[in-house]
């Protein structure tokens, strides 16, 4: 008995890890495209001193990030694991879901709520993703409702909110269509999860992955209207270099440490800690572009990190282990 909490104490630390490191990742991510993208101009004062200035519209971005983390997905698969591709044909349509809404749709949601609020208030919305996690799982999924999780839903929520400014005397900009858009990235991203949850029994990370961002791929080229537009971007030498770093920094690696957590802790328990992304951004922020942090926005860092740990204070029911194995195929494969 000893030993078997010992493996799911072990397992959960190792779940937490890799939420901390997808929330790290996205917001490094977050940094490096402002640093790439935004306009060149007077040197700044920080770390980094003189953006690229590479003028790209943000969906293009997500499009052309789509199709080069695909592109190394596939490339590492077929290179070293190529049983991770093999599944079978009535599990394309939800694969095709997962990558549609899961990955694409998310970063279009999040993307065109900037562009009708701010930074800010997307950031603020899109982590109300917790609260939809957490009604799903315990009203439709039977998840059992501890203290501990809602306590530390509130908490996130909170600490996010004063992250952004929301409640610290800041600015946001908040139209009808733009509460509309982020609520839907909310929901989107709290898809993501709940469906990386259900997945996790069913496949392994790469598989889901792989095949995720093969369907974002597809998505994108339609909505854009073919690959032309992409292709321009990658041509340029400066334009490849950076969404190739940004694939891996911010997609690849982020994207596939969440789905491999899920593995491993529930999904109101990684959407809970997914939420640390504005804090590491914003201390990082600081350290490179010297930007100042509030009391308020302090605060809400201690908040965040508090429900992370509140997350943890379970009853002692053992988490659902997935049937899949880390290097093994999965479950449609290994019984056909």
């Amino acid at each position: 008995m000893t030993e078997h909490r010992g493996a799911l104490a072990s397992a959960s630390a190792r779940g937490y890890a890799l939420v901390v490191l997808a929330a790290l990742c996205w917001a490094g991510g977050g940094l490096m495209a402002k640093w790439l993208f935004t306009e060149a101009g007077p040197a700044t004062v920080g770390w980094l001193v003189t953006p690229l200035g590479l003028d790209v519209d943000p969906v293009l971005l997500s499009a052309a990030r789509a199709v080069v983390s695909f592109a190394i997905v596939l490339v590492y698969l077929v290179w070293r694991r190529r049983e991770l591709l093999v599944v079978r044909p009535r599990d394309l349509p939800f694969l095709a879901i997962f990558g549609v809404f899961g990955l694409a749709l998310v970063h279009f949601a999040y993307f065109k709520t900037i562009s009708l609020t701010g930074v800010a208030t997307a950031i603020l919305l899109e982590y109300l993703a917790p609260v939809v996690v957490l009604v799903v799982s315990v009203v439709l999924l039977g998840d059992r409702l501890t203290w501990a999780l809602p306590a530390a839903v509130a908490m996130s929520v909170t600490g996010c909110a004063l992250m952004v400014g929301a409640l610290g005397g800041g600015q946001l900009l908040v139209s009808g269509e733009g509460l509309a858009w982020g609520l839907a990235s909310a929901v989107l991203f709290a898809g993501y999860a709940l469906m990386g949850r259900y997945a996790a029994r069913r496949f392994a990370p790469w598989t889901l992955l792989a095949y995720g961002l093969g369907a974002a791929t597809i998505f994108w080229l339609v909505f854009m209207g073919g690959p032309g537009p992409v292709f321009g971007l990658l041509a340029d030498a400066r334009g490849l270099a950076a969404v190739a770093v940004l694939a891996v920094v911010s997609t690849v690696i982020p994207f596939g440490a969440f789905l491999k957590a899920l593995h491993l802790i529930e999904a109101t328990q990684a959407s809970v800690t997914s939420t640390l992304e504005p804090v590491l951004a914003g201390l990082a922020a600081w350290f490179l572009f010297a930007e100042q942090l509030s009391a308020s926005q302090l605060a809400g860092g201690v908040l965040v990190i508090g429900a992370v740990v509140l997350s943890q204070v379970r009853s002692p029911v053992p988490p659902e282990m997935p049937v899949v194995a880390d290097e093994g195929l999965q479950e449609s494969a290994t019984s056909a």
